[in-house]
């Protein structure tokens, strides 16, 4: 059995007015100051004024992370809803006008949006981050490339953002289409170990392409701040249910390769190109997609897919038994992606005009 791990969830969330369905670009200081009493040291002010996140405090089990963001997301719910307002927890809004939206006041959001203009301003987007603890000695770099292949499974789990700005965009998460507009935020450098990161991160400061206390932020990353590994490929969750499903999985995944020694994702470079083409297919396709099998390197389904998983890495507690079962349903009944653009269909169907259908689809993608 393998050794259990503590791991973190961060979730990212949109505050949204709830008689127009709107981001408001400023909301009041009364609006964001409930949100900070509802959950209190775990509360963050994300880029945008109208963003925040919730960190978490360390879970040992699924059940804490569960009693903890039922807690927190209730908490937050009542507050808003005080204000008029609710909380999104989709990856994209469908419609809200991101052009108008306002950078938060600290200085380092300040700092990316003039570093980054347009491409900041577009990044109105949820994710859902993951943190596993890992024991000491453990090589990050090798253990990243041992998981990256795997990574985007987890996004296609967690899809939930098709619309923007009005439109069905083809895309199953254009979260990630708007996160390769950024430096440094797909897939990790296929660095073979600690030390070739760190002459990595030496050579980009030293070149001025990065800050001293800069950061990738790559779709899976060694955390800076602790003594972990960061998933950041997920869309956001508004089912409390998905994000528990992704975090268990994904813990699953590091506990399995925290001591495997052959690393594949170094020795094979075909393996790196396997999981970028997963990569491209995950975001278009999701659920409905054909991918390439990790290891075998053939075609297979979502579903299929998840069974190779299970089979390279066999379940052994009930928290695993859970998220796989979770994640069979997902694949087999749809992800919130395929949620918004049934519920979208469904309010055209029934004869509503553009905006009625659209605040609905974000009715949908309220946090339950």
């Amino acid at each position: 059995m393998a050794q259990p791990c503590t791991f973190g969830i961060e979730e990212e969330y949109l505050l949204v007015n709830l008689g127009t369905g709107q981001v408001p670009a400023t909301p009041s200081p009364n609006v964001i100051g409930r949100c900070r009493e509802a959950v209190g040291e775990y509360f963050a002010q994300e880029m945008f004024r109208s963003q925040i996140e919730v960190a978490s405090p360390v879970f040992a089990n699924l059940f804490e992370a569960r009693e903890f963001f039922q807690h927190s997301r209730q908490r937050l719910r009542t507050a808003l809803a005080e204000e008029g307002m609710g909380l999104y927890g989709a990856a994209s809004h469908p419609n809200t006008a991101w052009l108008r939206q306002k950078p938060a006041a600290a200085a380092h959001y300040r700092q990316l949006f003039d570093d980054y203009r347009h491409v900041a301003r577009r990044s109105l987007v949820n994710g859902l981050h993951v943190h596993v603890g890992v024991p000491p000695g453990c090589d990050r770099m090798q253990l990243i490339n041992r998981l990256v292949g795997w990574l985007p499974l987890l996004l296609v789990l967690s899809t939930s953002s098709p619309l923007w700005a009005g439109q069905s965009t083809g895309y199953m998460s254009y979260r990630r289409v708007i996160c390769g507009e950024w430096p440094h935020m797909g897939l990790p450098e296929p660095l073979p170990d600690w030390n070739a990161y760190e002459r990595y991160r030496a050579l980009l400061q030293r070149t001025g392409s990065l800050a001293p206390d800069g950061d990738f932020w790559w779709a899976i990353r060694p955390s800076r701040r602790y003594p972990t590994v960061e998933l950041r490929i997920c869309d956001g969750c508004p089912r409390l249910e998905d994000a528990l499903c992704i975090a268990a999985l994904f813990r699953h995944l590091v506990e399995h390769s925290v001591c495997y020694r052959h690393d594949l994702a170094t020795s094979n470079r075909e393996l790196r190109w396997v999981a970028q083409e997963n990569y491209w297919r995950a975001m278009r396709h999701g659920r409905q997609g054909t991918f390439i099998g990790v290891h075998e390197q053939q075609p297979v389904t979502a579903e299929g897919w998840l069974a190779q998983l299970q089979e390279q890495f066999p379940l052994d507690s009930a928290d695993a038994e859970r998220a796989f079962e979770h994640a069979r349903q997902l694949l087999r009944d749809g992800t919130h992606a395929d949620q918004q653009l049934q519920c979208l269909a469904q309010a055209q169907a029934a004869g509503l005009g553009s905006a009625q259908a659209m605040q609905a689809v974000v009715a949908a993608g309220a946090c339950n």
